[in-house]
Order: C-alpha cells, then structure tokens, then sequence
C-alpha cells in the first residue's frame, strides 16, 4: 500500500494540501454539523469540562471514579506535540514513564509508579507490568509501541495494580487509549507540517456520514524526521531518526436501536534508527585515540559505523458487538486478531567498545594471528509475533448495583533471533583509524570468503520461540444504598487467571543449549500458573464535589523464561499488593478541581537477572555470559503519593499542574553463580527499579482568546524529574577470594519545556471550512541531560543524551 517513505509523505502531504485548497465547504451538512453540536454535553466556558473515562469497563466521570487516573485528551496531546507514545517520556504525568527499551525507539518500557520493567522484557517469555490497551485489546508486546498514533480521543493512564478488570501484566497499572470514533456526520481534518531536522508530518482525519446505518472514519497518518546525530560513514543512517505511517478505518454499523457492529482495521509502518551512546568519561583500560569523550550531546558520532533502520510493521483488525437487551444491561464482545514483525538494528555504541587493558589495539583471530583490534559491536535482532483476543463483557444496573462480569481468551506467539558481530577495526595497534569490515569477516572462523555478503546473514548467537495462553474471569459490582443517599459505594471484585507458556530456546551464544547433564539440545519451556486478584474499594460522596475512596488491590506479572539464559529455566509470576487512599475534589464553582492520592503495598517475588558464565559443556566455564532470571527472595515495597491541581481562573485560561513521587523497595539480593574461576560473590548485591525517578512534576498553562477573525492559543508545559537509574544493580568485581562494589550512576535530573502558539478558527471562505496555523516547540530551552547513565569500570561511563530542541510549523484545515 505504501511505496517508500518519502513517496508515501509526499503523497499525504499532497493529499492534505489538495483537501485544504479544493474541498468545498459545501460537502459539510449544516443540519448534521448542528446535530453532532447540539449531542455534545453542554459546558460553559467558565467551568472546567467534564473528562468521561472507561476505566471500569463503562462510561463513567472521572472525577467519580475512585480510583488514581490521570488523562490527556486528544488536544493535550496536540499541543505537546506527540507523535508516538515515546514523546510522552518528557514526564507529562509524573506517574508515568516513557523510554526506550535501551537505544531502541522501536521498543519501548512503559513504567507505573515505579512497577513494570526490572529486567530484560525485550524478549519472547518475558512480559511488561503496564498494560497498554487500544481500545480495549491488550497490545502483547514492548515491540511495536514505537508506531505514530492515530486519532485519539485520550488516554486514561489507569495508576496502581489493575488485576482485577484488566487482568495479566497490569501490577503497575494500565495505559489504556482511545481513539475517536465515527460520528457519521461528514467531517474532514487535515494536517501538514515540517520543522527542523528535516521533519515533516502529515494527517488525514475524514469521517463520513451515515448510510444505511453505516458510519466510517478513514485515518491516515505520517511523520519524519531526519537523524539527531549524524553518522560518518557515507551511506549509512544517522542516529534517532524515523520514518512512521498508518492507515485506519472504522466502519460502525447500527441498523437497529441497542445493537452496534464496530469494525476497524489498522496498518502501521514504522522505521527508525538507534540512539547514539555517547562516552562520558574513560575507565581504567586505555582508550584509543578514536574513542572520543564527549562532555555535551554530540552532533556527529566519534567513528562512523553501518547502520540500518529498524523496521516494525503492524497489523489488526478488530470487531467489537455490543448489545442492549434491556435499558439496563449492555452485552459486549471484543475480537482482535495482531500481527507485527519488527527488526531491531542497534550499532550506536562504537565508543564503548575502543579500549584495551594493555593499551595495545591488537586481537587474535580464530588461527591465532593477531590482527587490529575490532570494534562497533552491530546487533540485529528479528522479532515476530501474532495475537489473537476474545473478551466478552457483560454490564449491567440493578437496583442500588452497578456490575461489570466477563471472560478473557488470549492466544500469542512470538520468536526472535538475534546476531552480534563487529563492523570496524583500527588501522594499526595504536589505533589511530580504522576501515569498515566487510559483511564477511569474523574472528572466530578460518575461512572467510565462505560467509555470506550480508550483514543479515551472518550467524545467529540466540533464539527461542514460545506460545503465550491465558485465560480469565472476573466480576466487579458496585453497591450503592438508597438508604445512604447514594452517597457510600462499596465496591468489590474478583479476578481468576491461568497462564500457560509452552516454548522452545534454539540457540545460546551461537550453539546450541546446554542441560544440567551436560548434553547439547534444545531446550523446552512448559510452565503454567493460576492466580486469583481481589479488589476492595469504599467510596464515599462527602458532597456533590468532593469524593474519597479507599481501596486494596492486587496485580502480577506473568512467569517466563530468559531466553538469554543457560538452561531455559521457568520463573514465577512477580506480584503486588497495595493500599490506596484518595480524595478528588471540585471548588470555585467547578472552576479548580484537586485529586490526591496516597498509596503503600507490598512486591514479591521480583523478577531478578543475573549475569553468569556461559558453559559449554566441553571447556568448563568461561568469561562469555548469559543472563538467568530468578524470583529474588525477600518482600520488597512501594509506596508514594499524587497529586493534581487544575484551575481555570479566568475564561480561556487554564493552569495545572501535578506531582508525584514514587519509592520503590527491593531486597537485595547475592548472586547464586559462580564467575568464570570458580568463585561465589558472598556479597547481596544492592538492586535499583530502573526508571524510575523518586520526584516527578509536569505544569502547564493553556489560554486562548478571540482576535480579530481568528482565535489565539497558546500552551506552555515544563516537566521535572529527579533522575532514574537505567540498570536495576550494581556491577560487581569478582576475584578469586575479593570482591568490590562499584556502584551503579543515576541519570540526571532534567527540566523539559514544550510550547505551542497559534491562530486557530480563521475562517475560509463560505461555509464551516476552517484553518489554523502554529508554531510548536519541544525543549523549548535546549536543556541537555544525561537521561540513561551506565558504567564499567573498565570501559568508562557512557550514556543518552535528551533529544535536541525541535521547532516546527504546522497548518490545520477542518471542514
């Protein structure tokens, strides 16, 4: 459907400007435009909006739903400039964190008040502990969420352990996101834009109006951006750069009153490069002159590497039925069948690799000639996977009772490779140049000209398959007296799940796996778990505008298997179980509204991994080594609080603000695995939640007001965190009866400020047509920080810079 990148911008680029010039404002209908109006809740200007939530399964206020939920509407993403979900990593809810899955864009950790990603989740067996939902299908994997979103509605950020309504992989919570639906009323938004850096994006919004009961909404969507840092190699990719596209469309059929068939299919193309890992400070081994300390964020990479994109392509459909055989009781079922593949190419750490012990930049090959040390470690990782959902809801009202029941069927495969071989070698011992290896070269073969011409084909160090089921029932009911005035809810619910994981590793450092008896083989994986998630919550209506709740809930996120590991062993699910309290609050005459909310529980059976040495079962142990995961012994906790304040103090100004702040215990742990010599670390080495940044805190102010034939809005956010560590332990020295800590570095602390100034609602002509044009800002101030620090003290201390700032221009046009 799509040719090339820049065709396909070009294409809707020109399909946006052909719409904003030759689209007569005539094809809107007047009477349909004012009935969609007038369908609309009526809000006055100088009160704060209603903000309608589905975090229990139904429409409800979220200022009555008693549970912590921060969301941003389709708008407040706008005006922030989001393009994908990794733009929300600047700290927009302080609750929330966003990153990369290390240097990869094409990946991403989604974090909760600290709970989510310990280890390793870029992997087949292993699982998330945020659950990211489009429309309530739950999307299975960490690949894929790199894709540009389509026409959102908003996004609930759902904080705390959600086990009971969502199920699986939700212990920090859940990122649920909704997207517009069709309205069946002929609406049109076109969106064009360009900014630094080469970007430029596009967006087609067309919704259509009913016939013969049936509506459809066509989204498509495109953004590029050329690379942040530049690669000398000629030829070959920048670093963080991306090329993203999509299609959508929603047919919703109702041809009867109560009855509604929504079906919507989605493709996305999304090809981006890595991040470039910058070297902060030198270790204790000698670096080579080409190894270039960069103390600010760097423009140029110190060597220049190959370097491809990675490419995630995703597809599914989805058919949602939803039936109402009586006023009072609503019967949904949501079938969703996903495909993606996604390629990780990740060269951008050539620096790390351009020191030697001795400080002599010479290796030896596999027949023991010494050659020029080789460097720029390239890895290429495939990744495949397919999923298919059927949930079926049943919600309802009784007297006095709200209740929500169902059952959940989820089906998943997945399968990856990976390749890790060296793309540059120095020119000599000192290592003053280098040249770029041919595809064909490798240290540990004697006959080079036999491999293969591409890079892609060289031999595979590790893969593993495994096929994820699960199935699920819940119930959660509501009772609210009469005899109490509707004002106390008691809420209880009950959650039962079976996972099952059944798998296979293939290949482990590029042979085959090795048992505890010491034969080579395929390793299996054949494991199952069951788990019962309960959920108390009373709230109490203290009046119209004030609402408090207490609440214990309990989440977990599924076992599985390392496939990074020597045996393939299983581990168990990692649980939470946590108090909440809370207040939300209306004053002024709906004019500011306030939430807190405080929380404190228990983490067990945390997911640990640790390095050991790769044995072979020939040559004994050696220093090559692969990482197993355990179930850490020891109860650890969490506990923190938020809060959000938003006021409108005068008609068209808004001002909010939020803050969080999050602790995260973890026991520590020793590890069990002897080093390369025989020894045992005696020391429990101390353990750290990655990103997770103990205070959070995101303001903004957003003001619109007429001028003449138009209207001025301006938004302007600045966003804190106190820094996160990006590993979750120390790394440790074993020596033979010695062994040292160096502890692991923090990232820094880092204010981001985002703005948007523009004219909107100027009118075109006759008719509805109307077009806006901005300017927008992402770190406005061009603040520069350290966001993921890492460190060996042998190579030295590297890490990733923030994203430079970015400016852009955009046009909007809306019939």
């Amino acid at each position: 459907m799509f040719v090339t990148s820049k065709a396909a911008l070009r294409l809707l680029a020109a399909s946006a400007l052909s719409s904003t010039l030759l689209v007569s404002p005539a094809l809107a209908d007047p009477q349909a435009v004012a009935a969609a109006a007038s369908a609309e809740p009526a809000q006055t200007a100088d009160q704060l909006g209603d903000i309608v939530v589905t975090a229990e399964k139904r429409p409800q206020n979220a200022q009555k739903t008693p549970i912590s939920i921060s969301v941003m509407s389709g708008d407040d993403l706008a005006n922030r400039h989001v393009v994908s979900l990794v733009d929300l990593g600047d700290g927009a809810i302080p609750s929330l964190k966003v990153a990369p899955f290390y240097s990869r864009n094409s990946a991403l950790i989604v974090n909760i008040r600290g709970v989510g990603v310990l280890g390793d989740s870029n992997q087949p067996a292993r699982d998330q502990g945020v659950g990211v939902y489009v429309d309530g299908v739950y999307l299975g994997r960490a690949q894929g969420l790199g894709t540009a979103l389509f026409d959102i509605d908003n996004v609930e950020v759902l904080k705390g352990p959600q086990g009971t309504l969502f199920g699986r992989n939700t212990e920090g919570g859940a990122l649920n996101i909704v997207t517009k639906r069709p309205s069946g009323h002929f609406h049109l938004n076109t969106i064009a834009g360009v900014s630094n850096y080469g970007g430029a994006k596009g967006e087609v919004h067309l919704d259509l109006p009913a016939v013969n009961d049936l509506s459809v909404k066509i989204d498509a969507v495109v953004a590029h951006r050329g690379p942040l840092v530049r690669n000398p190699l000629d030829g070959a990719e920048g670093f963080n750069a991306y090329d993203k596209r999509g299609l959508r469309y929603e047919l919703l059929w109702k041809p009867a009153t109560g009855f509604s068939a929504d079906y919507a299919f989605d493709t996305s193309y999304d090809a981006s490069t890595p991040l470039y890992l910058q070297l902060l400070a030198p270790g204790s081994y000698t670096q080579a002159p080409l190894g270039v300390v960069q103390g600010r964020r760097a423009r140029n990479a110190a060597v220049g590497v190959p370097q491809q994109p990675s490419v995630g392509k995703v597809r599914g459909n989805q058919l949602t039925l939803a039936y109402e055989p009586a006023a009072s009781l609503t019967v949904k079922s949501i079938s969703a069948y996903r495909t993606m593949t996604q390629t990780q190419y990740d060269n951008g750490s050539a620096s790390t690799t351009l020191s030697a012990k001795d400080g002599v930049f010479t290796t030896k090959d596999a027949r023991g000639n010494t050659i020029p040390w080789v460097f720029a470690r390239y890895s290429l990782a495939d990744f495949r996977q397919n999923q298919f959902s059927q949930e079926v809801q049943l919600i309802g009202d009784l007297p006095d009772i709200k209740f929500v029941a169902g059952a959940l069927y989820y089906q998943e495969h997945v399968e990856d490779n990976a390749r890790a071989f060296y793309t540059d070698q120095c020119s000599n011992a000192r290592c003053t140049g280098y040249v770029i290896l041919p595809p064909n070269f490798r240290t540990d073969v004697i006959n080079y000209a036999a491999l293969p011409l591409d890079y892609t084909a060289q031999r595979i160090d590790r893969a593993s398959y495994v096929t994820t089921r699960s199935i699920g029932a819940f119930g959660q009911a509501t009772w609210s007296p009469t005899a109490l005035d509707d004002r106390v809810h008691v809420t209880g619910g009950l959650r039962w799940t079976r996972d099952s994981k059944l798998g296979t590793l293939l290949t482990v450092n590029g042979k085959l796996p090795v048992d505890r008896a010491g034969v080579s083989r395929q390793l299996p994986l054949d494991a199952h778990w069951s788990r019962i998630d309960p959920m108390v919550n009373v709230a109490v209506d203290a009046t119209r505008d004030v609402h408090i709740y207490g609440k214990w809930s309990t989440g977990y996120k599924s076992g599985g298997a390392n496939s990074r590991s020597q045996e393939y062993d299983a581990f168990n699910p990692e649980t939470v179980s946590v108090f909440e309290i809370g207040a939300k609050t209306e004053f002024l005459d709906h004019r500011a509204r306030f939430n807190l909310a405080a929380y404190a529980g228990t983490y067990k059976d945390i997911q640990v991994d640790f390095q050991r040495p790769y044995i072979d079962g020939k040559n004994g142990a050696t220093t090559r080594t692969t990482i197993a995961t355990l179930n850490a012994p020891g109860t650890g906790g969490i506990h923190g609080l938020e809060a959000e304040l938003t006021v409108l103090p005068a008609r068209g100004l808004t001002l909010h603000g939020s803050y969080a702040h999050t602790y995260v215990h973890i026991p520590a742990a020793v590890n069990p695995y002897p080093n390369a010599k025989g020894d045992v670390s005696a020391l429990a080495v101390p353990i750290y939640q990655p990103y997770t940044p103990s205070d959070s805190a995101s303001v903004a102010v957003d003001y619109e007001t007429p001028v003449p034939g138009a209207t001025l809005r301006a938004h302007l956010d600045g966003n804190y965190d106190s820094g996160f560590f990006s590993d979750s332990k120390d790394p440790v020295y074993v020596g033979p009866g010695a062994a040292a800590n160096v502890y692991q570095p923090k990232g820094d602390s880092a204010v981001l400020v985002n703005g948007t100034l523009g004219l909107a609602d100027i009118a075109m002509g006759q008719g509805d047509a109307r077009l806006a044009v901005s300017l927008w800002a992402r770190n406005l101030l061009n603040e520069q920080h350290v966001f993921y620090k890492s460190l060996a003290v042998t190579t030295g201390l590297s890490g990733f810079y923030n994203e430079p700032r970015t400016l852009g221009v955009q046009a909007q046009v809306t019939f």
